[in-house]
């Protein structure tokens, strides 16, 4: 049946090396990163080198001009405070395009309280639109229907876009 071993034969031990568990990082995935990271370089070199178009500001002050003589154009003569507060928002938007001004996410006394609101235009033009916009928020703002014709407010802001227009210093 089973017979006990008598031979005292020595077995070579078993290796260390099988006691180490397999490493997780292989060869292949070190070459993977350092591919993927050079490519990352050059995409990052190669998208900084790309240059962005100039952007030319008399082109863009020409066109906000347009829109917005297009859009007083097209404002309904219907009550003078609606009359005014389109219009205002037109020549807030000329401004916000081709000043760079903030005057269009501000109130009326924000802009009035700003020292450095429309820097780049002359003192003629800065004082031309600080009393059209006084004018257009007296009628935006006024407590009872203005008495003012509609179409004298739309005539006065294209007015004060002409001005504005031709105020730029820069």
């Amino acid at each position: 049946m089973n017979e006990p071993n008598s031979s005292f034969q020595l077995l070579e031990p078993s290796s260390p090396e099988t006691l180490i568990p397999d490493p997780w990082l292989e060869p292949w995935m070190i070459a993977l990163a350092l591919g993927l990271g050079l490519l990352l370089i050059t995409l990052v070199l190669l998208l900084r080198k790309k240059k962005t178009a100039k952007v030319d500001p008399h082109a863009a002050r020409l066109a906000a001009r347009e829109e917005a003589k297009a859009a007083l154009a097209a404002i309904d003569h219907q009550s003078p405070r609606d009359a005014a507060i389109q219009s205002s928002l037109i020549l807030r938007k000329y401004l916000a395009t081709a000043a760079a001004d903030p005057a269009l996410f501000e109130t009326h006394e924000e802009y009035l309280s700003r020292h450095e609101a429309l820097k780049e235009f002359s003192d003629a033009s800065r004082k031309a639109a600080g009393e059209g916009f006084s004018r257009l928020a007296a009628l935006k703002y006024a407590a009872q229907t203005p008495a003012a014709d509609a179409g004298e407010v739309v005539t006065q802001s294209r007015a004060l876009l002409e001005t504005l227009h031709l105020g730029f210093q820069g």
